[in-house]
């Protein structure tokens, strides 16, 4: 497979991913704001800033806007194109993406693909009230939702099968840290501490954006939602399908899968760092996170990301420098022997 192939495969699964969790964000902070509007008097500016911090969009942020409240942070999160992380440039590229490789990705998919991005352009004038707004959201996840079961059912489980599953469980596992990470930015009216119903109600706000509220009470009721419950099992639960465990175990048996590295051994470094860091997941425990400082290790843990996506990039799609020099020696020796 071309290396320019492999490079849009993965970037369209994680631009479609990206867009997905952009809209949990925005639905579940709009309708937590509406729920505890008292909660949020005289501190909307730091509510919505935590928004846009966890992002890691602040400056680009601070450049466009003056001051962050609902309606500026949620264009700048869905319509901007100045900010690359929003939905609409998120949605764009990953029509791009699938527009470069057409002939790579099934008809079903690129009708899917196709619909969202229209479906964004048309609703940016049309947005009018809140539940126009809560229904857009909605809709963005359904697509999204939409295009995995088509890739599931339509595309062939070849190697670029295996390279949208590298980007979008890697995608995910660093959404799924930043939205944890939301609360370490949420700022608590006085008085408010550990266990009240703001602080709680915060923590299921952060269970929302994951889609994990009924997983979670499989092992915990609602009311334990805590620090120590909540980043548990977004972080370490295995069986849940948006927690890092479940991306990293994912990335890891994809990666290894398109080398064909053994379980246990790696071929490249992006193997071995992913290996890394599921291990050190698969060996912690919550109390181990805590200690730590769950924000501090989820700051580390994004640092950690990254530098995996360097090494998958630099292994598959970065394309060797050409000394044009030596090149041009090599083609001149090669026509005298002509």
């Amino acid at each position: 497979m071309l290396s320019r192939v492999a490079n849009s495969l993965y970037w369209l699964s994680r631009y479609m991913e990206r867009a997905e969790n952009t809209a949990r964000i925005l639905d579940v902070n709009l309708q937590l704001l509406g729920d505890f509007e008292a909660w949020v008097d005289g501190i909307e500016s730091d509510f919505w800033t935590a928004i846009v911090e966890t992002t890691g969009d602040t400056e680009l942020f601070a450049e466009n806007h003056d001051c962050a409240d609902a309606e500026s942070v949620t264009a700048f999160l869905t319509w901007e194109a100045s900010n690359p992380n929003s939905i609409l440039s998120s949605v764009n590229a990953a029509r791009e993406n699938a527009r470069m490789i057409r002939d790579q990705i099934s008809q079903e998919m690129w009708e899917c693909i196709n619909a969202m991005y229209y479906f964004v352009r048309e609703a940016r004038n049309k947005l009018e009230d809140e539940s126009a707004t809560f229904a857009f959201f909605q809709q963005i996840k359904a697509y999204s939702y939409r295009f995995v079961g088509l890739m599931e059912a339509t595309y062939f489980h070849d190697d670029g099968y295996k390279f949208h599953q590298v980007g979008k469980y890697i995608e995910r596992a660093d959404q799924t840290s930043r939205i944890l990470d939301l609360k370490h930015f949420l700022p608590l009216p006085e008085g408010h501490h550990r266990g009240t119903t703001v602080d709680i109600a915060s923590w299921v706000a952060i269970l929302r954006s994951c889609s994990a509220v009924d997983a979670f009470q499989k092992l915990y009721p609602v009311a334990d939602a805590h620090a120590e419950e909540v980043a548990s099992f977004l972080i370490l639960e295995q069986n849940f399908p948006r927690s890092i465990r479940f991306s990293l175990r994912n990335l890891d048996r994809h990666l290894r899968s398109l080398s064909g590295a053994d379980e246990g051994y790696f071929a490249n470094a992006g193997e071995k760092r992913v290996g890394r860091l599921l291990s050190e997941v698969a060996y912690k425990g919550i109390e181990d996170i805590l200690e730590e400082g769950l924000h501090e290790f989820i700051d580390r843990m994004q640092g950690a990301l990254n530098a995996i996506h360097k090494a998958i990039y630099e292994t598959y799609f970065e394309l060797p420098a050409v000394n044009m020099k030596d090149e041009i020696a090599i083609q001149q020796v090669q026509q005298v022997q002509q």
